[in-house]
């Protein structure tokens, strides 16, 4: 096996999200990110759709390490079909992630209507790690991915990283790609990666500064995830 497949099968995928400011999107030029996020849910990171589009444009003139420019995410918490339909008119997102209490009915809809990837964030608490991989599996056929974040979201600690391997046994089982969110810093994803192995990460307030997105963290971040 070569070195680049042996690289390939080991990589996992890079979101940034919460992204707000073009001069972000340029200072990312070059690293290793596969994905932007825009949140839409009621958050001191929120943006219009109007604001999403000019990002998105934005996005579409940067190359990322891979020489293509990131793929967009739009996050959003019980949104109504009408309201997905209504952002995704102004700003054609790649993906729809579901972040709220929404069912696999209603992801089913949302892909099968709006002709759009979706994603399914699912909090982990207290649960039974094999009553939280039975809440993934309800998701298999109806979503691409399931995205793992530290219950109440946006709490900048981690989960219990040790019920990782119940969940990804799950997602293999059921044909979906695991993400793992929640507290994840330059600090901690070299550990993260090493030990699990997820298709992907996602981070948002772990490359900050001061509540404003810090190309320095960023970088770091994407290169200690790529080379764990």
């Amino acid at each position: 096996m070569t070195d680049e497949r042996k690289a390939a099968e080991r990589s996992t995928s890079v979101k940034i999200c919460g992204i707000k400011e073009e001069a972000t999107l340029q200072g990312m030029a070059g690293l290793q990110v596969d994905y932007i996020g825009f949140v839409f849910a009621k958050s001191r990171r929120q943006v219009t759709p109007e604001r999403a589009a000019q990002l998105q444009e934005e996005a579409r003139r940067v190359s990322m390490a891979r020489g293509t420019p990131p793929l967009t995410v739009g996050v959003f918490v019980n949104p109504t079909l009408e309201q997905l339909a209504q952002t995704l008119a102004v700003v054609p997102l790649d993906v729809v992630q579901l972040h709220g209490e929404e069912t696999p009915e209603f992801a089913r809809e949302v892909r099968e209507r709006l002709s759009v990837d979706v994603w399914r964030a699912l909090s982990v608490g207290d649960e039974d790690s094999a009553e939280g991989a039975a809440r993934l599996q309800a998701y298999a056929g109806v979503v691409s991915t399931v995205l793992l974040d530290t219950a109440g979201g946006g709490t900048g600690r981690t989960f219990r990283w040790d019920v990782i391997p119940a969940y990804q046994q799950a997602a293999a089982d059921s044909g979906l790609r695991l993400f793992v969110a929640g507290g994840l810093s330059p600090d901690n994803a070299d550990e993260l990666v090493a030990t699990y192995r997820p298709a992907g990460v996602d981070i948002s307030s772990g490359v900050e500064t001061d509540g404003a997105k810090d190309i320095g963290k960023i970088a770091a971040f994407a290169e200690r995830v790529n080379y764990a």
